[in-house]
């Protein structure tokens, strides 16, 4: 329970500070720390009676003569939830050294309090990270449910009660941001300070929060009985804004579904790292994705890069063709995602309704189907959508972004799972809305009614 580091380093500062020298000893009489380091190792023969009566002992010369390794001082025990673990002596007359005792004593059980408070939360903060790690990876086949159960029970964590699986993404800002005076920092040393500002806000006694890679951190929040997505929301945000103004960091968060099982905060936990990597393609700016509002992309991005491909190139190959084809693709997804409603898609792309009116008068001319005919549009809609995921043929003279799977191994953060290969494993990695970036339309792009 006492370290000798740590005994070691009181042991000197505090002789350093009375001008006496300190020696601490462990529960059998042996030396572990002293200001005087030859000391170190030997046997304190008095230390042995006073860890027995937890009762301080003083001796003088002659005293200290008879018995083994003792000099003439006072020795004090160290008390630590009702059990001697040691002692304190220091060395000097008695009538010299008596009044540092009890100051030395109090002080040096207080820092031994600390360690072992630091130590149990250094344990407690580790254990949590296996348990949501083993959520996150959670195989029914593997390891049952009623375990992790049992795990969570021990740290006090009730596996039954309703959550929502939240993930949170920590960056540096890029060069850019820096040049603006946003200062560069190392994920890991800032580690434990990410975590308490996601505590001071995910803060009931049954929030899971640990940390699953540098940057990464998840969340298990327990939800009230009738806890509106929107103050969760607004949760996220706010731990979000606190990361910007004290560490100077970028963060996003994604959200799951709500589970009361083992499986079903596994399948929550890993829909909020989709909604992460799918807000960073799809997102309009916002930093909080909720994986409600990516259902579809989800699906797409299962969906094998060939089928994706395909869809794209069968579907959309004309309109992929144009240059100006971010900007009809916008116009397709802003009009699926406004209901069809002209009105709202125009809105929703900040342009006069004329022009989206043309717009989608190109689109029909190019492709030769009326966007009314909802099967039509629907098709084109997953046609861009998996353009933004990464996909198809590109045309002549153009790039295309690529897909998650088209980056080396070296290019991908810790959050990337399988999200493109087609399947959904049960053991993807334990770490990580809707509408695409939308154009405000090209300048030579005015209808008649404009």
């Amino acid at each position: 329970m006492l370290s000798p580091s740590l005994a070691q380093e009181i042991a000197s500062d505090t002789s350093a500070v009375i001008g006496f020298n300190v020696l601490i000893t462990d529960a059998e009489g042996v030396v572990i720390g002293s200001g005087d380091s030859s000391r170190v190792g030997t046997f304190h023969e008095a230390s042995v009676e006073v860890v027995r009566s937890k009762e301080p002992a003083t001796h003088s010369a002659s005293q200290a003569q008879e018995l083994r390794g003792v000099r003439p001082g006072v020795t004090l025990p160290l008390v630590t939830g009702g059990q001697a673990v040691g002692t304190v002596g220091i060395t000097g007359t008695p009538a010299q050294v008596r009044r540092f005792g009890l100051l030395v004593k109090r002080q040096t059980e207080i820092l031994l309090r600390e360690s072992v408070m630091l130590r149990s939360r250094l344990l407690a903060e580790r254990a949590t990270e296996t348990l949501l790690a083993d959520i996150a990876s959670y195989d029914p086949q593997v390891v049952e449910g009623d375990f992790l159960g049992y795990r969570a029970a021990e740290l006090g964590f009730d596996l039954r009660l309703r959550r929502v699986a939240v993930a949170f993404e920590v960056t540096v800002p890029d060069a850019a941001a820096r040049r603006q005076g946003t200062p560069t920092r190392d994920m890991a040393l800032v580690r434990s300070e990410l975590l308490r500002t996601v505590r001071d806000v995910f803060a009931d006694p049954q929030d899971i929060v640990a940390g699953t890679a540098p940057g990464w951190i998840g969340v298990l929040h327990r939800l009230p009985a009738r806890g509106p997505t929107a103050s969760l929301v607004a949760g996220c945000r706010r731990v979000i804004d606190v990361i910007a103004a004290q560490d100077g960091l970028a963060a996003r968060a994604g959200i799951g579904e709500p589970a009361a099982t083992a499986g079903g905060l596994h399948d929550s936990y890993q829909d909020a790292c989709d909604a992460l990597r799918l807000g960073a393609r799809l997102t309009d700016g916002s930093p909080v994705h909720l994986v409600t509002d990516l259902r579809v992309h989800q699906v797409l991005a299962a969906a094998s890069q060939s089928a994706r491909n395909r869809l794209l190139d069968l579907t959309a190959a004309d309109l992929r063709a144009q240059p100006d084809w971010p900007v009809l693709r916008d116009t397709i997804t802003a009009w699926c995602e406004s209901g069809f409603n002209l009105v709202r898609a125009s809105a929703a792309l900040h342009i006069h309704r004329n022009t989206v009116v043309y717009r989608m008068h190109k689109i029909e001319q190019l492709t030769g189907r009326p966007l009314r005919e909802h099967r039509t549009t629907m098709a084109l809609y997953l046609a861009c959508l998996a353009d933004h995921l990464g996909g198809g043929t590109e045309p002549a003279g153009r790039r295309g972004t690529g897909s998650l799977n088209d980056r080396s191994p070296s290019d991908r953060s810790p959050s990337d799972g399988p999200l493109n290969d087609g399947t959904r494993s049960n053991r993807r990695s334990a770490h990580p809305p809707g509408l695409a970036h939308r154009s405000s339309g090209g300048r030579n792009e005015r209808s008649a009614g404009d």
